[in-house]
């Protein structure tokens, strides 16, 4: 890499491991605002609702911005946005307002829809064009970092390690349970002020650093007109990402409660167990794209689907420490179903590939729904048989998989525009 694009590189890529981090501490905050803010399932769901609608509600007008202002002050936009996203944490704690923490997740994540649709291609002009998959895919790597490291601090910080039985709370004054739901809710303060200040400082260092600009990619392959509406592999892609984010953060926002009914494991050892599944998670990035030169796309993703659908079935009947290795197995055969939906959803689309990418970021918004009913179905039934929901999720995944029209069969790393998730 030259020289002159080694700064920026590094200062793109530290964006890829902050939205990672934020992105991967809601798993913890489920289960602590639970306990803090005494909620049902149902209720505590509403925490990845909140920050999922921020890009449903923020991809366009972010696309808008940057189309105007340019990708830099889209970075910096982001960036301001979602340091005062995680300031908003301190007062929400001392209210103690579950809606105060929810309206902070949807600042939070309206500051990482800028961050995620300025990032990509960056990454992909800092240097020689022939090695902007590889760039990319080092970028990817520090986003799975930060999925490991996350679980780590949240259960090591924000995490007590203290739950109360029904029995505990009525035998408590009411002052008395105030005070140890108001100490619960404090934990969070410190983090995410830190969070809000590593933001900071990173959006100083982002606007004295001279970034390069970006040409709009010219494509041979444009659709010969005609109506994004009509480009029937998108519009398929953009369902199956609705449905696999859907999953992808029904699995993991749930996982401590799920260790801790199936196998009785602790929250804070729950969270230890989070964050090897989420290594699994970095590494099958890794794997996958290396399988990807001996098997199409298109075929890994159908494969990988079907293996999920049977981990999934086996942790939600067997239950014990074999549900919970179930599960950790699904993170690693998640991991390259963004990147490969994404890729296979805009290939061929020409100058229609920002526009088709829009939507595919909006679909990003699953994630607000199905832990929604993951919820519902967890307080009428129990959280190991919530989990069918991702099950049947991954339905749509594997169809998706076995039937894209073959000119969509590209290899990974193709797409013009290809986003890190």
């Amino acid at each position: 890499m030259q020289t002159r694009y080694r700064l920026p590189f590094i200062l793109i890529t530290t964006l890829f491991f902050l939205w990672g981090f934020a992105h991967n501490l809601n798993p913890i905050l489920i289960p602590h605002l639970k306990k803090a803010c005494q909620l049902t399932d149902l209720q505590s769901a509403l925490i990845d609702s909140a920050f999922f609608i921020g890009y449903f509600v923020t991809a366009l007008p972010a696309g808008a911005f940057m189309k105007r202002f340019g990708y830099k002050r889209g970075i910096l936009m982001g960036l301001l946005i979602f340091a005062v996203g995680a300031f908003l944490f301190y007062p929400a704690s001392v209210t103690r307002q579950y809606e105060h923490f929810l309206f902070a997740l949807f600042v939070i994540a309206s500051g990482l829809t800028f961050l995620e649709t300025a990032a990509n291609p960056y990454v992909t002009v800092l240097g020689d064009p022939a090695t902007a998959t590889q760039r990319l895919n080092l970028a990817q790597s520090f986003n799975g970092l930060a999925a490991t490291l996350a679980p780590l601090a949240g259960g090591l910080f924000i995490l007590s390690g203290k739950s109360l039985s029904a029995g505990e709370i009525s035998g408590l004054s009411a002052a008395d349970l105030d005070a140890r739901l108001a100490t619960e809710a404090a934990t969070v303060q410190g983090p995410y002020l830190l969070i809000g200040a590593v933001v900071l400082l990173v959006a100083l260092v982002v606007s004295r650093t001279q970034l390069p600009e970006i040409a709009e990619p010219v494509a041979a392959n444009q659709p010969a007109g005609g109506s994004i509406w009509r480009q029937k592999n998108l519009l398929m892609g953009v369902l199956t990402l609705f449905f696999y984010v859907g999953a992808q953060v029904c699995v993991t926002s749930f996982f401590i409660r799920f260790v801790g009914q199936a196998a009785g494991i602790p929250e804070k050892t729950g969270a230890y167990y989070l964050s090897t599944a989420l290594l699994g998670f970095m590494i099958g990035r890794f794997i996958g794209t290396a399988l990807m030169r001996y098997i199409a796309p298109h075929r890994l993703l159908a494969l990988y689907a079907a293996i999920n659908i049977g981990l999934l079935l086996l942790a939600v009947g067997v239950g014990g420490e074999a549900s919970v290795y179930a599960l950790i197995g699904v993170t690693f055969f998640m991991s390259i179903m963004f990147p490969t939906i994404f890729a296979l959803s805009i290939a061929g689309l020409g100058e229609q590939t920002k526009l088709g990418s829009s939507l595919l970021i909006m679909a990003i918004a699953g994630g607000a729904i199905f832990p929604l009913l993951m919820g519902q179905l967890s307080d009428l039934t129990s959280i190991r048989q919530a989990y069918l929901v991702p099950a049947a999720c991954f339905l749509v995944v594997l169809y998706f998989g076995l039937t894209t029209s073959a000119k969509h069969h590209v290899r990974a790393g193709q797409s013009l525009e290809p986003v890190a998730h």
